[in-house]
């Protein structure tokens, strides 16, 4: 957030800079980023520090180094996120987009549950449940179709998580805590691959008739707050070629 002090090491804050402008699309595939002696200069830190900030960018897979020539800007797709994730990028940012992403053909309506989102929600099959759907993308497509499923009974206290329109005042986990006066205090992710269905396909936008035959990548996130309620469950569709990708510090 603005304001927020920056506590990241150096090579972090640099290889931040850069995959930020990589992947909004700033700097286009074939770019070559500045050498190690520049970056060091043009950042004020020492010439291991900017040789570590593009080792990190290289195993990220965003720029690749030429022999003889320099660092060089890789065109791929960006990883996509798990519904925890978002959490974490809402609380932390006040949006759930990731670099270079932004969504649209937001939908939302009050609905009977399937059966496994009454199993999820842990509701009558058919029970009413609000369901708000978007679509992330960035400069290679979709990224993912998500759809969040929420009990109806908060839609009652909040009206506008009902309505086809992007959430005003923060995403719905934060509306629904600061409603409740109960905050999320846990979440259940899960992550698995799965033939593309012909709904699969048109919620990706792709050719129902002919989809691609490759696995895509299906993550779902169930919130619950204090009192033990579940809040809400997600569901993430990720689009042909998407991977999921998580980075932690590994202490010695």
């Amino acid at each position: 957030m603005a304001g927020q002090a920056d506590n990241r090491a150096p090579y972090a804050k640099i290889a931040a800079h850069y995959t930020e402008l990589i992947t909004s699309g700033q700097l286009q595939p074939g770019t070559l980023l500045p050498s190690i002696k520049n970056l060091s200069e043009e950042w004020k830190v020492s010439t291991a520090t900017a040789e570590k900030a593009l080792r990190k960018l290289r195993n990220e897979g965003l720029v690749r180094g030429i022999h003889g020539i320099g660092t060089e800007v890789l065109d791929r797709p960006a990883p996509m996120s798990s519904g925890s994730q978002r959490q974490d990028r809402g609380r932390r940012t006040g949006s759930s987009w990731g670099q270079g992403e932004r969504s649209d053909s937001h939908q939302a309506a009050v609905v009977p549950a399937p059966a496994d989102v009454a199993q999820a929600l842990d509701i009558g099959i058919g029970a009413e449940v609000v369901r708000r759907s978007r679509v992330y993308r960035d400069r290679h497509g979709i990224v993912a179709h998500s759809t969040s499923w929420i009990p109806a009974r908060y839609g009652k206290l909040i009206p506008q998580l009902a309505q086809s329109d992007r959430l005003k005042g923060g995403t719905s986990l934060q509306l629904i805590a600061q409603m409740t006066g109960s905050p999320i205090s846990h979440r259940i992710d899960t992550a698995s691959a799965r033939i593309l269905t012909p709904e699969d396909a048109r919620l990706l936008e792709l050719d129902a008739d002919n989809p691609p035959a490759e696995p895509v990548v299906v993550m779902t996130a169930k919130f619950v707050d204090s009192e033990g309620n579940i809040v809400e469950y997600g569901v993430d569709l990720g689009g042909p070629g998407r991977t999921w990708r998580t980075e932690s510090e590994v202490t010695p």
